[in-house]
């Protein structure tokens, strides 16, 4: 019995997800980043900087057997990518 929980809590959780093939295609070049977190959360991981004004930021966003990863300059969208597994 604990396992048939333990399973459709799992399966549960990863139905929830926010990160999926269908949000992906939702994000546009040029997208602000506050928009980009509404529609599939806060990433699992981030990494970034700024020079002479301009700032860069990757940022990437895990759920089930999909990874999304999103590159942002000032806070735009200028990349995406997206990995099935």
């Amino acid at each position: 019995m604990r396992l048939i929980t333990a399973l459709l809590l799992a399966f549960a959780l990863t139905a929830c997800s926010k990160v999926t093939s269908e949000n992906y295609q939702k994000i546009t070049t040029g997208m602000q980043r506050e928009d980009v977190v509404k529609l599939l959360g806060d990433p699992k991981s981030t990494d970034g900087g700024s020079v002479f004004g301009i700032s860069g930021e990757s940022a990437t966003w895990q759920g089930g057997d999909t990874t999304i990863a999103i590159q942002f300059i000032n806070g735009k969208v200028m990349t995406k990518n997206l990995e099935k597994k």
